[in-house]
């Protein structure tokens, strides 16, 4: 694939597994000679983003810097996978509507789930207070209503979520399916 720009917004909750997913998706399609960005939250907040908090506001703002990013890529012919707790549903809906491609895709894991795979100790020191507007804890956490692919990680393995993203990327001609050559 070359020229047909998208991208791949995956959202869900800290420890959810968006960044695996969004890796091993980048893996396959660089193997598939697309060009391919991941943009992870927890980098973009580093580099991008390091004057924000996490009030409401900061966190639209963040969310909007990511949009611009991920559109100004993927309107150059790149595949742009967007790994963002991105937790509000009306600006994962702007940039939606101001994305030519976009396909949401919904990691759903439960909270339990996410709070014992935490392995930087976010949501324990969440619930003791030391980090305030943590989401699913302070603030909310806005589940998409309808995204075009839902990830269930408790339910589906790594490998079937990836290649769930994958078969849609075919099934929607953003890539072409893979063949298997036989001697």
């Amino acid at each position: 694939m070359r020229g047909k720009g998208l991208i791949l917004w995956l959202t869900g909750l800290s420890g959810a597994g968006k960044t695996t997913i969004a890796r091993g998706v980048e893996c396959i399609l660089k193997e598939r000679d697309c060009l391919v960005e991941v943009l992870d939250g927890d980098e973009i907040r580093l580099y991008l983003s390091q004057e924000l908090g996490f009030t409401k506001e900061d966190r639209e703002i963040n969310i909007r810097r990511i949009g611009y990013v991920a559109n100004l890529l993927s309107r150059n012919g790149i595949v742009v996978i967007v790994a963002a707790i991105s937790p509000y549903r009306a600006i994962r809906n702007e940039i939606r509507i101001m994305s030519e491609n976009f396909i949401e895709i919904y990691v759903d894991t439960p909270l339990k789930v996410c709070e014992a795979r935490d392995v930087k100790g976010l949501y324990a020191k969440a619930r003791s207070g030391q980090i305030k507007n943590f989401t699913a804890i302070e603030d909310l956490y806005e589940a998409p209503i309808n995204p075009e692919i839902i990830c269930r990680t408790t339910k589906e393995s790594i490998e079937e979520c990836i290649d769930k993203v994958i078969a849609e990327l075919e099934r929607r001609d953003y890539i072409l399916k893979y063949t298997y050559k036989t001697s």
